[in-house]
């Protein structure tokens, strides 16, 4: 898929409030506000087909309105509808100029088998590096389709890169840990991965399934 460049900065747009009443109005505008946050608390009710009702009617009267595209794209996400989820999550980037959702829009292409795309997509975050938990998770999606295509020495490489035991541990830091553990397992390097799971169970025993991976592995 071809992409026009990120800016070097996402762009600073207006809130929702602000867009949907200048481009419906002051009135319908408000209105439009008030169905959005409707549409978000069904998202976060997991009611994702009401959330999808709404945020359909809302798209086709603001189609420009970024917090609009990317929750309809979040609720096909979460619905397992690759192909909708990728169309609104790539518009969200074209009008945002943000690598905010590249972790989930990465995992769409990645469902879908477009591994190229998966890439892309993890070289842009990587490059803009905006967070350590947003980066990790798209480390892990791009390691991820490297496994799934049988390539487990380059997923390791991927997230072995850069590695190493963190001061403060957070989630993300357990999430990249079990990940490589699991990949450390797969590859027959069974030491390493009984290593690197019983670390994440030191640091979480409710982690998943870690306690079970270890005793497992011992």
């Amino acid at each position: 898929m071809r992409r026009h460049p990120l800016p070097e900065a996402p762009r600073r747009l207006p809130d929702a409030d602000v867009l949907l009443r200048r481009a419906l109005g002051d009135r319908a505008g408000g209105k439009a506000a008030g169905r959005l946050d409707e549409a978000a608390r069904a998202f976060s009710e997991d009611r994702f087909q009401d959330a999808r009702r709404i945020l359909n009617q809302l798209v086709e009267r603001a189609p420009e309105v970024p917090e609009v595209v990317e929750l309809l794209g979040l609720v096909h996400y979460r619905m397992e509808h690759w192909k909708a989820a990728t169309k609104r999550l790539e518009v969200f980037r074209d009008i945002t100029g943000s690598t905010e959702q590249h972790p989930v829009l990465a995992d769409c292409h990645r469902a879908q088998g477009r591994w190229d795309d998966v890439h892309a997509l993890w070289i842009e975050l990587r490059d803009a590096s905006p967070s350590g938990a947003l980066v990790t998770e798209g480390r892990l999606v791009a390691a991820g389709a490297l496994a799934d295509q049988g390539r487990l020495s380059e997923a390791v490489a991927l997230l072995e890169r850069g590695w190493r035991i963190p001061s403060r541990v957070r989630d993300y830091h357990l999430r990249r840990a079990y990940a490589l553990a699991d990949l450390y397992e797969r590859s027959g390097a069974e030491p390493r991965a009984r290593e690197m799971f019983t670390w994440v169970r030191n640091h979480d025993r409710q982690f998943g399934d870690v306690v079970a991976r270890v005793r497992a592995l011992s």
